[in-house]
């Protein structure tokens, strides 16, 4: 892992410039991908980062997390609740399946990113991983909508050991990673398989040597995989016309 977070921070300082921007935003939730994420921003573009905390209906630990990472940073932080704008939106949707209403706090929350980076001339820097990206673990529109994705080639332990490198707080570190849509929740459990491994299928997959994986936890995945297809390609156009 040496040189890799200077080669990212390159990256995302090469990013910024080019697109004309003066920083970046991140959301901090409290997790490992998010810290890492602000921890690299905050290497590449010094003092020109927001991070952004937006409890909805949250566990009180990620908060207090999030605000431990942004201390360990001494980067900008501003908080914003969002439980009030959550639960307007679900009184006026009650047909919406449980699912789709733990959809609406990430896409709520990258409304609320979008605004801070537009209001301030910054990019949106996601924090999504290799791995959820892969079995399309996220949420379209949602943290999904990002300008940049510095993580998007470190799969989960990959991220875990650059989060060592960069000082990443170790409750943070430890902590069972989860997306916070509801009480409860981990990711793990709803993937039905853990990151590490996740992280060797789909390093099997990539090479077509799956010998060694359970023919059940293999279909698993290349179900997860096939079924989240749309959410990693561009817009589908229609070409009929006239």
């Amino acid at each position: 892992m040496s040189g890799l977070a200077d080669r990212i921070s390159d990256w995302i300082a090469a990013e910024v410039a080019g697109a004309g921007a003066k920083g970046a935003v991140v959301g901090l939730s409290g997790g490992i991908d998010s810290a890492v994420t602000a921890a690299l921003c905050r290497k590449a573009l010094g003092d020109s980062v927001l991070c952004v905390i937006m409890p909805c209906e949250s566990c009180r630990r990620d908060e207090e997390d999030a605000q431990l990472v942004a201390a360990s940073l001494d980067v900008g932080v501003v908080t914003v609740c969002l439980d009030e704008p959550y639960a307007a939106l679900v009184r006026v949707l009650p047909d919406a399946t449980p699912m789709a209403k733990a959809n609406l706090k990430p896409r709520l929350r990258m409304a609320t990113l979008y605004a801070y980076a537009n209001s301030l001339g910054y990019m949106v820097v996601g924090t999504g991983n290799a791995t959820e990206l892969a079995v399309g673990y996220f949420t379209k529109h949602g943290d999904g909508g990002v300008d940049l994705l510095p993580l998007g080639n470190l799969n989960k332990t990959q991220v875990r050991e650059l989060a060592r490198e960069l000082g990443v707080p170790r409750r943070v570190i430890d902590k069972p990673p989860s997306a916070g849509l509801w009480e409860g929740q981990t990711d793990e459990e709803e993937l039905g398989v853990g990151y590490v491994e996740l992280d060797g299928i789909l390093a099997a997959i990539d090479t077509g040597d799956t010998e060694c994986v359970a023919p059940a936890t293999l279909d698993r995945v290349r179900g997860m995989m096939e079924a989240s297809a749309h959410k990693r390609a561009g817009r589908r156009m229609c070409e009929v016309i006239g």
